[in-house]
């Protein structure tokens, strides 16, 4: 992906982040004052840059055409909706260094970690077959 490219999508990236408060705005005052502990209606807030890394990374492994934009971008969204971020940050860190051998991955190896690894794979998988991704690439754990 070119920087140009890039520069593109993060600009778009963020522009579709200025939008999103003003589409809760338009939801009225009533759905803001309800607190609970499931899931916030739109998901969890997650920072542009966070959600920028992911689709960028979700390219280059599916592709750099633009339909994957907005299929990565929506894989991206049923994450947020289900996660809080640092829940995501913690599971897809396991997930990415879950095969990194030696001595540097046996953290990474542990019950905890396969656990999270476990259940931020399924997350995915779960968010890619309804943004019509299909399948993550082998190397999604590896990275």
């Amino acid at each position: 992906m070119t920087s140009r490219c890039r520069t593109r999508l993060a600009i778009l990236s963020v522009a579709c982040a200025a939008c999103l408060p003003l589409a809760a705005l338009a939801d009225g005052p009533a759905s803001a004052g309800s607190a609970n502990n499931a899931a916030p209606a739109q998901g969890y807030s997650y920072p542009t840059e966070g959600r920028v890394e992911y689709v960028l990374g979700c390219m280059d492994e599916k592709g750099h055409d633009f339909a994957n934009v907005y299929k990565c971008s929506c894989t991206i969204d049923k994450i947020a909706a289900a996660l809080p971020y640092d829940d995501y940050v913690e599971q897809s860190t396991f997930s990415k260094y879950a095969t990194m051998g030696g001595e540097g991955g046996a953290e990474f190896r542990m019950d905890k970690a396969r656990a999270q690894t476990k259940k931020f794979l399924a997350l995915q998988q779960a968010a890619y077959d309804q943004c019509g991704l299909g399948k993550p690439a082998a190397s999604a754990s590896a990275k």
